[in-house]
């Protein structure tokens, strides 16, 4: 089989295509067959080694896949099943080995490239507005990089909660695309400082929580934006990790506080994942949650994928598929 490999930590260069052994599931393990596999940051952070991994590695941690083979002691699974996962790595490849346990299966109404479009983000948007922090009806949060592939889906969701939405975007193109969404209000932050807009449209009181994707480069855009006792979410590094801070910044603005979650933590159960999985392909399905893809390469491209995301070229979600 093809697989992406990184020998060693650096820019999108040193993604690999190379031809390696199909592996062979282990005890609780499923062989699955890639259909189409998610472009996240968090594959450039770790091929960059700011997230460490043990190299050499294949990269990618979501995808939509049809299982191949069951390993010893897996029940409830068997050939044919088409399934999704978000956090089972080495999935730019054309096959995969993975937990069972990380497993969710795919309903009939969600198509290969959204299952594998969703999953990830979807959950993610999904912790983000249900439990970090709880949006309730009336209340306004800050969505930064609302075009993106989780912007786009936190937008969706914040809306469904009941809230109002100020959305940040850096082209017109974008700004629409945020606002087919259900944003009410967007910034375009290369036109104008994100802050002071954000107090303007909100009577100077703030927002009551800032979704932060892009990390450094918003960092104090988002902690200006809040009302007293308000909360940033910063839950990403697109622009580079935050840097760190003096807590005392934190009662400066208005007693703030900041949280850094991972879906890892937010999914810890396999209850709590196939609840949170469970309802974001279930919307996908019923056609009550929107799933845009902006790209799709050929596995081989890999590097063109993440410096296309990398470089906010896109908008949506990109795949790779294999084959």
């Amino acid at each position: 089989m093809h697989a992406i490999r990184i020998e060693q930590h650096g820019g999108p260069e040193v993604l690999a295509y190379r031809q390696v052994p199909v592996p062979e599931p282990a005890q609780g393990q499923v062989l699955v067959r890639i259909l189409a596999a998610g472009v996240n940051f968090i594959d450039t952070y770790q091929r960059e080694g700011l997230y460490q991994m043990t190299l050499p590695f294949t990269p990618g941690l979501e995808a939509c896949a049809v299982v191949e083979r069951v390993g010893p002691g897996v029940s409830g699974l068997k050939p044919g099943d088409r399934v999704a996962y978000a956090s089972g790595r080495g999935s730019y490849a054309e096959y995969n080995v993975v937990d069972a346990a990380i497993l969710v299966p795919v309903p009939a109404g969600v198509d290969d490239r959204a299952a594998a479009a969703v999953l990830l983000q979807g959950m993610t948007a999904h912790y983000l507005v249900h439990s970090t922090f709880p949006l309730q009806r009336g209340q306004t949060a800050l969505i930064h990089a609302a075009a993106g592939g989780t912007g786009l889906l936190l937008t969706q969701l914040a809306k469904r909660c009941g809230a109002r939405v100020i959305a940040t975007v850096g082209t017109d193109e974008k700004a629409q695309l945020a606002r087919q969404a259900g944003a009410d209000d967007v910034i375009i932050y290369t036109r104008e400082e994100v802050a002071p807009a954000v107090r303007k449209l909100t009577d100077g009181e703030g927002v009551h929580v800032a979704y932060d994707s892009v990390g450094k480069s918003t960092w104090e855009a988002s902690l200006s934006s809040l009302r007293r006792r308000g909360m940033l979410v910063t839950f990403g590094n697109a622009s580079g990790p935050v840097q760190p801070f003096a807590p005392l910044e934190l009662m400066k603005h208005g007693s703030l506080y900041v949280t850094r979650p991972t879906l890892f933590d937010y999914t810890a159960t396999r209850a709590e994942l196939l609840e949170r999985a469970g309802a974001v392909l279930g919307w996908v399905a019923a056609g009550e949650l929107a799933v845009r893809i902006g790209g799709t390469y050929p596995m081989e491209r890999a590097a063109d994928a993440q410096r296309d995301l990398t470089g906010r070229k896109t908008t949506g979600k990109l795949l790779l598929l294999p084959g």
